[in-house]
């Protein structure tokens, strides 16, 4: 069975909404590494048990974010506090190499920390 790397990650995002036993099967199989036969083994199921909950798990998780979309939404959230703070710093190296005004350097850096407080926070 390949692994597909979007489901450990939708896990941390959708993990809640699943089965205690899928959780935690899909858990072990993404992010402990067990085997299919290690998992089985140390619930006492059967091996195919174990393959069938991780798939209904994955499916369950892929319908979840096709829905919700929150996954996706951070991610997209990261990537524009990234260019945010990137621009932060640009202005910052600008207003540098053309006179220093101080406002302008103190207005960057306020937004510069106001986006990485949100970027930690999330």
């Amino acid at each position: 069975m390949a692994k597909d790397l979007r489901i450990a990650y939708l896990l941390d995002f959708y993990g809640d909404m699943l089965t205690g036993t899928q959780r935690e099967v899909t858990d072990a199989y993404y992010n402990q590494d067990l085997s299919l036969a290690e998992i089985a083994e140390d619930r006492d199921i059967t091996r195919q048990g174990v393959r069938d909950a991780i798939k209904r798990a994955e499916q369950q998780l892929l319908e979840m974010e096709e829905r919700l979309g929150l996954a996706r939404r951070f991610q997209d959230m990261q990537k524009s506090l990234a260019a945010i703070c990137d621009c932060a710093i640009a202005i910052q190296d600008l207003n540098a190499q053309n006179g220093a005004v101080g406002d302008i350097d103190a207005q960057a850096a306020k937004i510069l920390a106001l986006a990485q407080e949100i970027a930690v926070n999330d």
